[in-house]
């Protein structure tokens, strides 16, 4: 089927997040939602006829897992990454980032160090931090625009003997698709410093124009033997509110820990409607509607792209190679109006009303940067974007 992003739906009437805690997180209302990573469009429809058939139904009792759920799940990864995870290592989750949390706190210890990438996503600082463990940054070489690893300090910091590497594959803000040789890299080197793996993989399936996702646990066997992946149908096809995640374990006795973990709290089942989504979505009509939205997001991107060069020469974005995320570089801006990161993002909500995330979030100290979301249709973002023209025309004008 012929799949319509630019069809405009109102979620306001539909208790999202994006746009019903606009006032809890920005202290306005009245701007265009571009920031938390949750789409403007409709899922696949094989998902949304599973999930119709399941109401219809009408008994929401307890749920049992059948072994499609899991094998779905591994065609999927067969079919689109040409590798096979092991069906005994899989375990369901409530999420990615409640995953992550309950990792930390089985596999490290307060005061213990953990390692991430920065500028990275937030909650990697977050779940960290709140589980009273210390971060400690990987920073990406970042020249003239352009991120690169900077493997050296990496070895450095392995080195200080963080209990765990919190990894992000594909990379988010930056969009940074890992080449195999990264991946190799990365992973030998947290091995010979026995520093365990958790590669956050949940923007897996968003790779754009010609990139492909390398699982990193796919490299080789002994970089598998010490990673923890961490996947879910929630972004790529807009489903976080059911609230499932995929988990692939390198042991069994890793996976044994997590799951007693998980069981002792009885959160352990899959509730009706993330299972017959999950298994919907890695069917053939997953496929063609990822491949409808990718080519939507690519247009999307390249769109902004050229509406920058042309209108906002003061902004740089820094095109994805995955996910619809954008991360935008103000600091032109920030230098041309003499704007620290508070006043850029007072001018976004404010002159420009935008609701943006603040590049700051996903580094600590970071000026000058933003992030924006183009899963929307069209028109919104073409709205946004010549609120955003016209609010730096009028701040031109005062200088004048």
């Amino acid at each position: 089927m012929k799949y319509n992003f630019d069809e405009i739906i109102d979620r306001k009437s539909n208790h999202s997040v994006k746009y019903n805690e606009l006032m809890r997180k920005f202290g306005v209302d009245d701007v265009i939602p571009l920031w938390i990573a949750d789409m403007d469009f409709k899922t696949a429809q094989p998902i949304i006829d599973a999930l119709e058939k399941k109401a219809q139904h009408g008994i929401f009792g307890y749920v049992y897992r059948p072994d499609e759920y899991f094998e779905s799940f591994i065609n999927w990864q067969k079919r689109r990454f040409g590798w096979e995870p092991i069906k005994e290592l899989l375990s369901f989750s409530i999420g990615v980032v409640p995953t992550l949390g309950s990792l930390i706190q089985l596999f490290s210890e307060k005061g213990d160090k953990i390692l991430i990438q920065t500028p990275v996503y937030s909650e990697f600082y977050d779940i960290s931090e709140d589980n009273a463990r210390i971060i400690i940054e990987n920073k990406f070489i970042e020249k003239n625009g352009e991120y690169s690893l900077d493997l050296e300090d990496l070895e450095n910091k392995l080195k200080e003997n963080p209990k765990l590497f919190i990894f992000c594959n594909p990379h988010n803000p930056l969009g940074h698709v890992w080449t195999h040789e990264e991946l190799e890299a990365i992973g030998n080197l947290c091995i010979k410093y026995k520093v365990p793996v958790i590669s956050d993989e949940i923007h897996a399936d968003l790779t754009l124009w010609d990139n492909k996702h390398i699982p990193m646990a796919s490299v080789s066997e002994e970089i598998r033997q010490n990673t923890i992946t961490c996947t879910s149908t929630g972004k790529a096809f807009n489903l976080a509110g059911l609230q499932s995640a995929t988990i692939i374990f390198n042991n069994l006795e890793v996976k044994a820990k997590f799951d007693r973990f998980w069981k002792d709290l009885e959160v352990h089942r899959n509730n009706p409607f993330n299972l017959v989504a999950t298994i919907a979505a890695y069917s053939d009509g997953g496929e063609e509607y990822l491949k409808q939205l990718k080519k939507y997001l690519e247009n999307n991107i390249l769109f902004l792209n050229n509406f920058f060069k042309e209108y906002i020469p003061e902004i740089t974005p820094n095109i994805p190679q995955a996910t619809y995320l954008v991360w935008l570089d103000c600091r032109k801006l920030c230098e041309k109006f003499g704007f620290n990161q508070e006043q850029l993002e007072k001018f976004m909500l404010t002159k420009a009303k935008l609701g943006l995330n603040e590049g700051r979030v996903y580094q600590r100290g970071l000026e000058g940067f933003m992030r924006l979301n183009t899963a929307c249709p069209r028109a919104v973002l073409e709205k946004a974007l010549n609120q955003l023209k016209d609010a730096i025309s009028n701040e031109n004008k005062k200088l004048k």
